[in-house]
């Protein structure tokens, strides 16, 4: 905990039982004007997709999540809510943490198998970026849990890991909503890697992947027919107008996600329809793109059970239980390290 700088937080009745804590980065992690002089500026061009949830990114995912196309979210939640109890029995957790909590909404699942399994000692900790965010949720979750301690954790996991809590107890760590997708392979090895060298003999990690499915499937719930999905992606380009005073014209690009099946991923791309120059005050650089030249945005990798095994294998985990839907579309894995784990620092 040595790491960790605390704030101070008062939530009325539930005053005391939520501590936010700062988690200070292992390792420099890019700036968006690194990113982009990095990744957009020269071709092939791409930008990570953290920089779509600013305030008005984030609320259209929720809108996304809402859509009768997307169904990740829903898929996932309704998948959790049947397992949870099975998970908190295997675990028998002491100490919750969730890397990428956000909002928290679905944790509430595990939260609720924690209380009915009596171990109202565990203590949650919700990791994330975003202060409020974690703040909301917490006065959210302690309202309905009366017994519930929060430790929320602000920080960027990206940035490295060895900064977590390491509390006495047994620990199960939660990286849901199939976000382990948007690394590219080597990069969720090293990650899941990284995450298995925190780990001790008694924690245990519970991952949510989405799977390989019709590709028809799986281009719907990038491209809904409202087009919440074409302003979430084109909000990134107002982003980088406002913090870097770009002067990105939105009419002049076209939102595009195609399944490429060789990859076994959903790839968002902004198209450039006509050929333009951007300019970008900030950096004084400008940005030259030709007629229907793309702009990757994100990724969204798709699993099968078998390259989950592999995925795991990799990174020094084996699976406890393998939970999925009839159709199975989602998969939410409990894993544990292996019995020999060579373990590579994130």
């Amino acid at each position: 905990m040595d790491r960790l700088q605390q704030t101070s937080l008062a939530l009325g009745p539930a005053s005391g039982r939520f501590d936010c804590h700062v988690v200070e980065p292992g390792r420099a992690v890019p700036s968006l004007e690194e990113d982009v002089r990095e990744g957009l500026l020269f071709a092939p061009r791409s930008l990570p997709p953290k920089y779509f949830y600013d305030a008005r990114g984030s609320v259209l995912f929720d809108r996304i999540c809402e859509t009768p196309e997307y169904y990740p979210t829903r898929t996932e939640d309704a998948l959790l809510a049947r397992c949870a109890d099975a998970v908190i029995a295997e675990a028998r957790p002491d100490h919750v943490i969730e890397l990428g909590s956000g909002a928290s909404r679905k944790t509430r699942h595990l939260l609720d198998a924690v209380e009915r399994a009596g171990l109202r000692h565990c203590r949650y900790w919700p990791f994330d970026v975003c202060e409020p965010m974690l703040r909301e949720a917490g006065e959210r979750l302690l309202a309905r849990h009366p017994w519930l301690r929060i430790d929320a954790l602000v920080g960027d996991y990206l940035a490295g890991l060895d900064g977590l809590p390491r509390p006495e107890g047994r620990r199960l760590f939660v990286f849901l909503g199939s976000t382990i997708g948007n690394f590219e392979p080597q990069q969720a090895r090293d990650f899941l890697a990284g995450l298995a060298a925190c780990m001790g003999g008694r924690d245990s990690l519970l991952l949510g992947a989405d799977r390989v499915k019709d590709p028809s499937v799986l281009e719907a719930a990038y491209n809904d027919a409202a087009g919440i999905t074409a302003d979430f992606n084109l909000n990134l380009l107002r982003v980088l107008n406002r913090e870097l005073a770009a002067d990105f014209e939105l009419g002049a690009f076209r939102h595009r996600a195609v399944y490429d099946s060789s990859l076994q991923r959903i790839e968002m791309h902004l198209v450039s329809t006509c050929d333009q120059v951007v300019k970008f005050g900030h950096l004084g650089e400008r940005l030259r793109l030709e007629a229907e030249e793309p702009i990757l945005t994100e990724i969204s990798r798709k699993f099968t059970r078998g390259s989950l095994d592999q995925l795991l294998h990799d990174a020094g985990l084996t699976a406890l239980a393998h939970h999925e839907p009839e159709n199975g579309y989602f998969s939410l894995i409990h894993a544990q390290l292996s019995r020999v784990c060579h373990k590579h620092p994130l």
